[in-house]
């Protein structure tokens, strides 16, 4: 937004050169009317008995003053305002901010830098609650998914600071997690807070990265925002490969996280007994104990559309 300001007031000052050049009526028209400021102030430090009138004379001169100015830009085929400073956003100037607080466009350019930086591309606007659809469940698992859908928007749709629940959303391929899990990211993002959403052999794969020295660039900087998100998703947990280094990172993270009171969101093809046995107690505790489940059952959503697949 700093660049953009700029770069606006520059380019307005270029066309003003330009003009002034090959206007030199112009040029001396703005010479007069940039003393105004230090003529009003000629005007209030005199002695003169009715400064009211002496100002508005000042401003009326000031009026003719751009009435020929606006003249003779049309006269020599330019805009009236072709040198006035051109900001994307007439409402807050490109800064960013008016009086009463942040400008949406700053909002807006917040949440597009939110999307690009959470992991999720092209699934921000296309997976939504507002398009998952639960005509593809039967009765049973519907009703179940139903009340996931309206804790997960509630939580999402009131996200603040002081917002701290963690869940885990359990089932095969196919079954909405990432969808859920794509318009929770989307409604925090819009909400102003950061998001990351990772799958867990990324995550494990840059700690491992950084640990061994084969960084390509990874900081200990940037591995921070695993820990310090306001949201963190970790996407297919269980796919990473398991072994004494990723338990240790897992761990750090997920605990890490539980005492900072920073919300988290696991997805995983795995079920509880199954995530006993492939991780260590104090992860297993940890995950079972503060996370709330959501068990997903039924056929491959992407197949029944298909015609690939059979009724739940």
């Amino acid at each position: 937004f700093e660049k953009k300001y700029t770069r606006a007031r520059s380019l307005a000052d270029e066309r003003a050169v330009y003009v002034r050049s090959l206007i030199p009526e112009i040029a001396e028209i703005d010479r007069v009317l940039s003393r105004t400021g230090m003529d009003i102030m000629a005007i209030i430090n005199s002695d003169a008995s009715d400064k009211e009138k002496e100002i508005s004379e000042l401003e009326k001169r000031n009026n003719e003053l751009i009435a020929k100015r606006n003249k003779l830009l049309t006269d020599h085929g330019f805009a009236e305002d072709y040198t006035d400073v051109k900001y994307e956003c007439q409402i807050c100037g490109d800064t960013g901010y008016t009086e009463t607080g942040m400008c949406d466009c700053m909002k807006r350019a917040i949440a597009k830098e939110g999307y690009m930086s959470s992991g999720l591309g092209t699934l921000i606007g296309e997976q939504t609650f507002d398009n998952f659809d639960l005509s593809y469940y039967n009765e049973d698992n519907k009703k179940r998914v139903e009340q996931y859908v309206g804790a997960l928007r509630e939580f999402s749709e009131n996200f603040n600071n002081d917002t701290y629940q963690n869940y885990i959303l359990i089932g095969t391929t196919g079954l909405g997690k990432t969808h859920l899990s794509t318009a929770v990211a989307q409604n925090i993002i819009d909400r102003g807070y950061d998001v990351l959403y990772v799958s867990s052999v990324k995550m494990l794969g840059d700690f491992e990265a950084q640990r061994f020295g084969n960084d390509m660039g990874q900081t200990s900087t940037g591995l921070s925002r695993y820990y310090e998100a306001d949201l963190l998703i970790i996407d297919d947990l269980g796919a990473e490969v398991i072994n004494q280094f990723t338990h240790t990172y897992l761990y750090n993270v997920i605990n890490s996280r539980m005492s900072q009171r920073k919300s988290t969101i696991i997805n995983t093809n795995f079920y509880p007994k199954e995530l006993n046995q492939m991780y260590t107690e104090r992860i297993s505790s940890r995950i079972m104990g503060e996370y709330m489940p959501m068990l997903f059952k039924g056929i491959d959503i992407r197949k029944k559309k298909n015609g690939l697949g059979f009724k739940q």
